[in-house]
């Protein structure tokens, strides 16, 4: 697959042979919906709690007699049926993730990729480097038409380019590393650099 290459100022720059194994696969939804499911139950925090009956704090006295009182029988205050009382089967603290094979994970990112391909929602510009303000470039990603996008950058990020990004509303860079199909499917446009192309041939190889 061969794609044109262009400049952040929207200038030419040549093109690109995409690797089919990556950018040109037909779009799964079920593994998609897997990877995005698998990323996001490990990244749910699970630290919600409830007090149960033994951690309550109340005296754990008989409130009143077994017999003769013309009520239901009870012991301490604290069951679940009283206000105030421990909460059955409430949610503890535990972890919301699980497993996922590493090839399952490394399929989503292709077909992540594949399918912003497929959708005309893939760009590849020759970097993303070069000290600049973050008006400029935020001039630049305008003109571009670039609303919601993700730039993918080879194994670094340009510290310079990175700093003019991070105040622009909608503009996310990433490391190759860091590529994942949430971050991917979630943005409207995804931007990758030439050293970027490069790097996850590499990665997923």
């Amino acid at each position: 697959m061969k794609l044109d290459v262009i400049k952040l100022d929207g200038g030419k720059a040549g093109s690109v042979d995409l690797d089919e194994a990556l950018f040109g696969l037909e779009p799964r939804a079920d593994i998609l919906h897997r990877v995005v499911r698998w990323q996001r139950n490990n990244a749910q925090a699970g630290t919600h709690k409830v007090k149960t009956r033994s951690e309550v704090k109340y005296s754990t006295k008989k409130i009143y007699r077994q017999k003769g009182t013309g009520g239901a029988r009870h012991g301490a205050r604290s069951a679940p049926i009283f206000r105030g009382g421990g909460v059955y089967k409430g949610p503890v603290v535990r972890s919301h993730g699980h497993d996922l094979p590493k090839k399952v994970r490394a399929l989503g990112l292709k077909h992540a990729l594949s399918a912003k391909a497929k959708a005309g929602e893939l760009v590849v510009i020759d970097e993303a480097a070069g000290a600049m303000k973050t008006a400029a470039l935020a001039k630049q990603v305008s003109a571009l038409g670039w609303k919601r996008a993700l730039i993918i950058d080879g194994a670094s990020v340009n510290e310079d380019f990175a700093q003019a990004a991070r105040n622009i509303e909608g503009l996310d860079v990433l490391p190759s590393m860091g590529a994942n199909v949430y971050d991917i499917l979630k943005r409207d446009t995804l931007v990758i650099t030439k050293a970027g192309v490069e790097a996850l041939e590499a990665r997923l190889k």
